[in-house]
């Protein structure tokens, strides 16, 4: 006979526990990101458990993931304060999603892309010195499934086969370091499907050069692979900025400081009994 085990109401509870988590996660994450949290505001664990009716223990685990994350830290005498910027870990899939979120996503958006442009070239030229010959050749058929999908107009399937593109290409350069930025571009990818900074159907240029880097890659022809990379960097560029100025958003360069207000209150939602 079986005997009931003590962390069985611990297990039940778990599902509901960790949605009120990341809820509360969420919430916070995104409030600072935005500016609506400034550096040097107080967080007070009692404020946070009335404001989202969660426990302590819940509110720790999410301060503690948000100290991971270099948002806040904890002084003596004052409590757990709000960084600056400066100290994001802003390389996180999480904050990337956090920060295009809220209103900064644009100037989110046009660093990742300057990031991008001064790796994934370099990226590219290395893969065509490293890449094997059934590695390219499976780049070359998916730049083609890429043209097929822009032409159709399917912006999901486009959306996927562009992630997968430039994620093979990180891969096939063979740096690790560049390897690890895979998630960061398919978060920026997702982001600019997600907020409508992408046309519907994608110009012949974009899927020319897509063609002409997995070619270049393929025929061992790093410069090529490199200069068409950075085209397709600065083409992403035009497309954004073409976007965001017929809906009236200012350049990013000039986008102001946000005011610090107060987040804007959840409603409460307990804790199961």
């Amino acid at each position: 006979m079986k005997l009931s085990s003590p962390g069985v109401t611990t297990t039940q509870n778990a599902p509901a526990e960790a949605g009120l988590h990341g809820r509360v996660l969420d919430h916070l994450g995104t409030a600072i990101c935005g500016g609506d949290l400034a550096p040097g505001a107080v967080l007070n664990i009692d404020d946070l458990v009335d404001r989202y009716g969660v426990s302590r223990s819940v509110v720790r685990e999410v301060l503690r993931v948000l100290a991971s994350m270099g948002f806040i830290e904890t002084r003596r005498r004052v409590g757990v304060m709000i960084r600056a910027a400066e100290h994001w870990n802003v390389l996180d899939p999480q904050v990337i999603r956090w920060r295009l979120a809220s209103a900064g996503r644009i100037p989110q958006i046009r660093s990742i892309t300057e990031l991008r442009t001064a790796v994934e070239p370099h990226a590219a030229l290395l893969a065509a010195q490293r890449v094997d010959h059934d590695q390219a050749s499976d780049l070359v058929g998916l730049a083609a499934k890429l043209w097929a999908a822009g032409k159709a107009g399917d912006e999901e399937r486009f959306l996927a086969l562009d992630i997968e593109f430039h994620q093979r290409v990180l891969r096939a350069s063979g740096n690790e370091m560049f390897v690890k930025l895979q998630n960061l571009v398919a978060e920026v990818l997702i982001g600019r499907h997600h907020y409508h900074l992408m046309p519907h159907y994608p110009s012949e240029q974009a899927l020319q050069l897509h063609a002409d880097v997995a070619t270049s890659i393929q025929r061992g022809d790093g410069e090529s692979a490199r200069r068409a990379m950075v085209q397709i960097m600065e083409h992403a560029f035009e497309e954004m900025s073409t976007i965001w100025k017929q809906e009236g958003v200012p350049d990013p360069a000039r986008v102001p400081e946000p005011e610090p207000v107060a987040p804007p209150a959840l409603a409460p939602e307990r804790e199961p009994a």
